[in-house]
């Protein structure tokens, strides 16, 4: 498919299907860094969207924790009070506001199967300045874990602006690490220092908060790369979030994004004229019976782990 959407017997052998052939549970991995110049404009341009795929067949689930009081974690730069949205609603189409989103999201890249591939991903507040979150098939699919991962900040048709940011070690909640549970689609990734820096010491850093409830007001970000999107850009979408009602416990926001645009971050209380918000999802998955309609796991308790795990590593 070249559309990011999954119909629904592949929801239900998202996991199934590759308990069988996993042969390590660890919930993180020591990432396998990229050669010197691996990741050439061309390269990276020529990377192929990351769609989840899989053979019919069925995969007990696990509900996400969603009783807790919230907990969050604020970016260092405060979020200032929203002004009325002009962006709002927005099905998908070109980011063109500015703000610290430009430069907090961006491309993912790796390598997978043998062939290079693309995702999204989003710099958030942790302890140890380097952590950014995407989606967890963007980091760990069919059983492995993605090698050559860099994270592109403010990504701009093969440069990057704000260099190139390699991971040394890879994270996901453990439910998508043991058996690829659609409800856990959420990555993690640390990366290396560059030029003496942190990534949030050079990109910023966006808040993040875990049981925050559903039904609220949302953006969405990432760098689609399946037609009719050609990952050059940041699109965004944004509207009033509702929950599924079929297969998972994620939120469910009206957007056009395809492949590629998987791990961009979701936001509250976003700030069109800052660029700031508070995460609470990402980019996952969308019904191909749906159109124009993306699917972001909820963020509970697992999430909170593997956040834990990656932001003191």
């Amino acid at each position: 498919m070249n559309r990011h959407r999954t119909a629904i017997p592949v929801l239900l052998a998202a996991g199934a299907l590759l308990v069988g052939a996993l042969t390590a549970a660890s919930p993180s991995v020591a990432a396998e860094r990229p050669a010197q110049g691996f990741w050439s404009a061309e390269r990276m341009r020529a990377a192929t969207p990351l769609d989840i795929t899989a053979a019919p067949g069925a995969a007990a689930r696990t509900a996400p924790s969603t009783t807790l009081r919230p907990t969050t974690i604020t970016p260092t730069a405060p979020v200032a009070p929203a002004a009325a949205p002009t962006a709002f609603p927005q099905p998908g189409g070109p980011w063109t506001t500015g703000g610290a989103v430009v430069k907090t999201s961006g491309r993912v890249f790796f390598t997978f199967d043998g062939r290079n591939a693309s995702c999204s991903g989003d710099s958030i507040t942790s302890a140890n300045g380097s952590t950014v979150i995407t989606a967890g098939h963007c980091v760990k699919y069919q059983g492995a874990w993605h090698t050559n991962w860099i994270f592109v900040p403010g990504y701009e048709n093969g440069n990057a602006p704000y260099g190139q940011w390699a991971a040394t070690k890879t994270f996901a909640t453990d439910q998508w690490v043991a058996s690829e549970d659609m409800n856990m689609d959420v990555g993690l990734a640390v990366v290396a220092p560059l030029n003496g820096r942190t990534l949030s010491q050079t990109v910023g850093a966006q808040g993040i908060v875990f049981n925050g409830g559903y039904n609220k007001k949302m953006y969405a970000f990432g760098f689609p790369a399946a037609a009719p999107y050609d990952g050059t850009r940041l699109v965004y979408c944004s509207g009033n979030t509702g929950k599924d009602f079929l297969l998972t416990k994620d939120h469910s926001l009206p957007c056009n994004m395809t492949g590629g645009s998987s791990g961009g971050p979701w936001f509250q209380d976003f700030n069109e004229a800052t660029g700031l918000g508070t995460q609470v999802s990402v980019n996952s998955f969308g019904y191909n019976f749906l159109p124009n309609r993306m699917f972001g796991p909820y963020f509970g308790n697992e999430a909170k782990a593997a956040y834990d795990k990656a932001q003191t590593a």
